[in-house]
């Protein structure tokens, strides 16, 4: 970036493509790195946390940022891909300074951080923060924003950025990264410190938390289920599919299980007990009670209606099961399954009896992994029916789960490694 250049507002470099010389990316802009300095020094930006295509995260100087410009940052040819790791003396701007309650030097009036914005220095490489974006007034939660004038002050202007922070807000944090994917966010909150990652899971609401607990590492969702209140717990395991929270509540002590299960309703605990009673790796343990479930009466147009809920998963949409009532599982007599390719090809007002697929063979809820795998290769299914010896469908298991559990346990966790710790991003 030229000297002279605008100051950037951080926020606005949250998921920034990062590309080499050659216009090729090679990953997006997580966080900034600053350090403290003593005194009213303005904050020296060390550099960007940027996440590979891979999901490793790695550290890029500011001296090897050749610019910053049009919403991408564009970088020397050669980085070290080395895993980042925080020292003490750094600290994260989105991780550890957003959302920070500071005080105004001039008036002593606590204010809320809301954005940083850096710049170059003049005939040198190096950046600083040197203005800071606050709201006045009390803070905001989640699910409301603080009222109060916001104003945009010099860094030496405020105080309180080299205190521990307590309660530490998340509403700033969250509004950066609003727009990640569940396991794009779940990424971003495995890389915080726990304090922060408690605080940014309490702002969260029931639906997003859910999604994003399914995609962490185990550790990571004990730990963050653990420090919520026991109701909100159980909310949030509600929130979550099925056989994914069956799946974590079976981690947890048989005593804060049940009462874990005594807070939900009692439908939802009723699957989550006929889950956790099949074996781990078996198609009921791996199945979700939830798929799309239709009575023989059902039309077309019905079907597709239920394709289009824009909760489900590509999988669990991909077909419908047709069924004798009750029509939730464990359902009436199954009598099979109608493809979504199908739905398609049929008039509305068709009957979903009259185009059912009833020839491929159901899985048994005892069926191991292995035999699982092996039915999703055969047929090229991305979803299968659990059926039981009375001919009731259970649930279904999707191709996302079977590899879930095919993957080495901390598949979540593993990053890509490289033989080299020094690679050109153009490829030579």
């Amino acid at each position: 970036m030229a000297a002279g250049a605008p100051r950037i507002f951080v926020s606005h470099l949250s998921g920034v493509a990062v590309f080499d010389p050659a216009g090729d990316q090679v990953g997006r802009v997580r966080d900034l790195v600053v350090m403290l300095r003593v005194g009213q020094r303005p904050p020296r930006l060390l550099g960007l946390v940027v996440e590979l295509a891979t999901r490793r995260r790695i550290f890029l100087p500011m001296t090897r940022v050749t610019a910053i410009q049009a919403g991408q940052v564009i970088t020397t040819g050669v980085l070290n891909v080395r895993r980042f790791e925080q020292r003490p003396t750094e600290r994260l701007v989105f991780g550890e300074l957003l959302d920070r309650r500071v005080t105004l030097t001039e008036t002593g009036e606590e204010v809320t951080v809301l954005d940083l914005s850096v710049h170059q220095l003049p005939a040198r490489r190096e950046w600083e923060i040197d203005r800071v974006f606050v709201r006045k007034g009390r803070k905001g939660s989640a699910f409301r924003r603080a009222k109060g004038e916001a104003l945009t002050v010099e860094w030496t202007a405020v105080t309180g950025f080299s205190l521990e922070e307590q309660g530490q807000g998340a509403e700033s944090l969250l509004a950066t990264f609003e727009q990640l994917r569940p396991a794009d966010l779940a990424n971003v909150l495995h890389h915080l410190s726990p304090k922060r990652r408690a605080e940014v899971a309490a702002a969260l609401d029931d639906d997003r938390l859910a999604d994003v607990l399914e995609e962490l590492p185990e550790d990571d969702q004990i730990e963050i289920l653990g420090k919520l209140k026991q109701e909100r717990a159980a909310d949030v395991l509600e929130a979550m599919d099925p056989d994914d929270a069956a799946d974590l509540l079976g981690e947890l002590p048989t005593d804060e299980q049940e009462r874990l299960l005594s807070l939900m309703q009692p439908g939802d605990a009723a699957d989550m007990r006929r889950l956790m009673s099949y074996e781990d790796r078996t198609a009921g343990g791996l199945m979700t009670t939830e798929p799309i479930v239709l009575r023989p009466d059902a039309t077309v147009a019905d079907a597709l209606a239920r394709v289009r809920n824009r909760d489900l998963s590509p999988a669990l949409a991909a077909q419908v099961y047709v069924c004798r009532p009750p029509d939730e599982t464990p359902t009436g007599k199954y009598l099979g399954t109608v493809h979504f390719q199908r739905l398609l090809r049929e008039p509305p007002p068709t009957l979903v009896s009259s185009i059912v697929d009833s020839d491929l063979q159901p899985l048994d809820p005892d069926a191991n992994l292995p035999a699982i795998a092996g039915f999703f290769a055969t047929y090229d299914m991305v979803a299968a029916p659990v059926v039981d010896e009375a001919g009731s469908l259970l649930g279904a298991v999707t191709v996302d789960d079977v590899l879930d559990h095919m993957l080495p346990e901390d598949w979540r966790e593993t990053e890509f490694h490289l033989d080299e710790e020094e690679v050109a991003t153009d490829g030579s």
